[in-house]
């Protein structure tokens, strides 16, 4: 493949070109020889809608484990066998406490329940604690599991911005994945997150057997539902899981899917989640020259993350510029989110 294509190519999508699926199949069977020329176009694309600002998010784990879903991949589905803290609702003291001791710098948080849906008196919880901290500075998502929209609402008041509520994987791979509930359902939660007004956040995990062209049919689907943002996760096997014997994707193949999804989502962020330093290893901080304009920092939900003072340092020593920093009253504690 000459060189200059995938830059012909990005070109083309900053003038409006929407790619078929069989153009963003060709992205993922590129020869690793030719995946500088494939960064290249992503990176053109990442700085012509996004320049080098670089936004920071954080989670904390709200509720543990226990989670009477099946999903294939997560240590907190009461069908594995694995050994992580269990916990109900933190409350919403904890999550203050938390938000209190956030980095200026990092500009989203989420509180991240296990389970179908956050109880009622749960959500009411989280939507005073949110309530505390609106008009801070600090942009508040949540992922709650199947909320239909009257809690969605009381959130949305609260100061929830967006919604985060992953697809997981493509329609035609996702049996494989999750059985106690359906895709349409995952689709229906979106719908209502958008409907009450609220962005969404909705991608999934890499590496857990799906095929090339069932990563271009998740992608063609995160664009019919016009998502705001994606974030991808790729596969860090738990034992215990049943997808635990798995390998997680090797570095070359994590960069050509942040970058399909560059092409596939120009203008929409693309966020690096789990499995960054896990997969990537080394390559991790090529994830920007692939396109991805966000990551996330600090801990996952069961699994280890970045310090976000390390994320900071990674973010300067490539010259990308922090999305902005966030006014506190008193200066914040180093935590592990």
């Amino acid at each position: 493949m000459k060189p200059g294509y995938f830059i012909q190519l990005a070109e083309h999508v900053i003038e409006g070109k929407i790619l078929e699926g069989d153009e963003l199949l060709q992205i993922l069977k590129v020869p690793e020889g030719d995946i500088p020329y494939l960064m290249a176009g992503a990176n053109l694309i990442r700085k012509t809608f996004w320049g080098d600002e670089v936004l920071l998010c954080a989670i904390q784990n709200g509720k543990s484990g226990k989670c009477s879903e099946d999903c294939a991949f997560c240590s907190q589905s009461s069908h594995a066998d694995t050994d992580i803290p269990i916990y109900d609702f933190v409350g919403e003291e904890e999550i203050l406490k938390t938000i209190g001791s956030l980095n200026p710098q990092i500009k989203r948080f989420s509180v991240v329940t296990s389970g179908r849906r956050l109880k009622r008196d749960h959500v009411e919880a989280l939507a005073r604690a949110y309530r505390e901290v609106r008009g801070s500075g600090l942009k508040l998502c949540a992922s709650l599991g199947s909320l239909g929209k009257e809690d969605l609402e009381l959130l949305k008041g609260a100061g929830l911005t967006r919604y985060h509520h992953n697809i997981e994987t493509a329609p035609s791979f996702y049996r494989e994945i999750c059985t106690t509930h359906s895709f349409e359902e995952r689709l229906n939660t979106i719908k209502d997150a958008r409907s009450v007004g609220l962005e969404v956040c909705s991608g999934g995990i890499f590496g857990m057997g799906e095929s090339d062209e069932q990563i271009v049919e998740m992608a063609l689907v995160l664009r019919d539902l016009d998502v705001d943002a994606v974030p991808c996760n790729f596969l860090t096997p738990i034992s215990g899981t049943r997808l635990g014997q798995l390998k997680g994707p090797e570095p070359t193949r994590c960069l050509k899917i942040i970058s399909l999804f560059r092409y596939a989502l120009p203008k929409k962020e693309v966020i690096i989640c789990g499995g960054r330093v896990q997969n990537l290893k080394e390559l991790h901080p090529l994830v920007f020259y692939a396109g991805a304009n966000a990551i996330m920092t600090g801990n996952y939900l069961t699994t280890p993350g970045r310090n976000y003072a390390q994320d900071i340092e990674l973010i300067g020593d490539l010259k990308l510029k922090l999305n902005g920093t966030r006014k506190l009253s008193k200066p914040p504690e180093e935590i592990q989110v």
